[in-house]
């Protein structure tokens, strides 16, 4: 016969389980009306965006390897014993990458900041004049 099998639970599972299902009092606010028209525009302008780091990062990736193919000697010539292919693709990539997606950032940010102050201001009235 095993021994009877024990159930191990933590102090805090316990207190977990003790607390039971309370409401989350953590709940963002429901947000107002959606102009569906200026959040198109916005995600279209944001997938352009996306759509030209992905070709910048796809000529990055192939014209490297491209370059590779297209020119073999890369793969003799040394730098401290190390060929100069493996060198680029270890370290002269990752700041070009770093590069790419700090400009991606910044474009994404920038179509944000664009649509920000194209949108009408919510507690403003549009009918109303100044």
């Amino acid at each position: 016969m095993s021994p009877r099998r024990e159930k191990l639970t933590s102090p805090q599972t316990r207190i977990a389980l003790a607390r039971g299902n309370r409401p989350a009092q953590h709940l963002l606010p429901i947000p107002g009306p959606v102009d569906t028209e200026a959040a198109r525009k916005l995600f279209h302008a944001q997938r352009r965006t996306a759509v030209r780091t992905v070709a910048l990062l796809t000529v990055l990736l192939f014209g490297v390897s491209g370059a590779f193919a297209a020119f073999p000697v890369l793969g003799h010539v040394r730098l401290g014993g190390v060929p100069l292919s493996w060198l680029l693709l270890a370290a002269g990539i990752y700041p070009l990458l770093f590069g790419l997606a700090l400009w991606h950032v910044r474009s994404a940010e920038r179509v944000e900041r664009r649509a920000a102050r194209e949108a009408p201001r919510r507690d403003e009235d549009p009918g109303r004049k100044r």
